[in-house]
């Protein structure tokens, strides 16, 4: 059973008012799971996500529920003296502020992303971290559609790809970069906002759909799908009525903003513990 299923079958859900059913996983659960050797470790990690709850203005207790006396599923008689009653959302926030070297916490961070009710979790989030949310499916999006070009045929994915971007911005990437001020180093997705992000997020999903349902083949038939994908988009832009992509403004760098919340989250878990975080 691979860890999307163990996080799936771990889930467990009971009813709240209103006959409203209530999901939660269980945090002793969640660090077998994740292979976590010792549970002082696994609770540092839930202390990060602690804090950055609070960092985002919500309240820990409502997504993080303490106690000493949660049974264990499958040995009720079991009693485990520390653990918690997790959320989704603290669930979503340790899979983020884990380490994210380890597989298990990539892999739980892919499965809280993608779920149901990501745009839920999505929705709470300050804007920084909506971009966040919004670029890692994009780069997942990318990885999805390169698949769906290779099996079309294609070899030259820079031009496979400048030609989306043309269809989009009506010019090709380097001269996108350049009217927005974006330094060559920089990628152009890390610099863009969250409405930039959603349009590109479609141009990808639909250009693998047109690849995979047309059963496009050849390398100059799946670039000028991607090409003519770009400019439908582009056309939407202009029907709804609000700015261009190419006219729409540079944002300060995602990898900026992870480098800030990494060191925030240090500096507040040293605060906290009076110690230097050793991860």
């Amino acid at each position: 059973m691979d860890i999307r299923e163990q996080l799936e079958k771990s889930r467990h859900t009971k009813t709240g008012r209103r006959d409203q059913e209530l999901e939660y996983w269980i945090a002793r659960e969640l660090m077998s799971i994740l292979a976590y050797p010792t549970w002082q470790k696994f609770e540092d990690v839930i202390r990060r996500a602690m804090i950055a709850c609070e960092k985002m203005g919500r309240h820990p207790d409502r997504h993080f529920t303490y106690s000493d006396n949660v049974p264990m599923p499958g040995n009720e008689k079991q009693v485990t003296r520390r653990n918690y009653y997790l959320s989704r959302y603290a669930c979503y926030l340790i899979s983020m502020t884990g380490d994210s070297s380890r597989e298990e916490i990539a892999t739980m961070k892919d499965y809280f992303a993608i779920q149901t009710r990501k745009q839920e979790i999505a929705e709470e989030l300050p804007d920084g971290q909506k971009r966040i949310v919004l670029r890692q499916r994009v780069a997942k999006a990318n990885k999805q559609l390169n698949g769906a070009a290779k099996k079309a045929g294609v070899v030259n994915y820079g031009y496979f790809n400048n030609r989306g971007y043309i269809g989009m911005y009506d010019r090709p990437l380097r001269d996108v970069k350049l009217k927005k001020g974006i330094p060559d180093k920089e990628d152009l997705l890390d610099c863009s906002g969250r409405a930039e992000l959603a349009a590109h997020e479609f141009r990808i999903t639909q250009t693998e759909q047109r690849l995979n349902n047309n059963n496009i083949q050849g390398e100059q038939n799946a670039t000028e799908a991607h090409f003519h994908v770009g400019r439908e988009v582009r056309n939407a832009m202009a029907k709804a009525g609000g700015k261009m992509p190419e006219d729409l403004p540079r944002e300060p760098s995602i990898k900026n903003l992870l480098r800030k919340q990494a060191r925030d989250s240090k500096r507040a878990i040293e605060n906290f513990t009076g110690k230097k975080d050793s991860n």
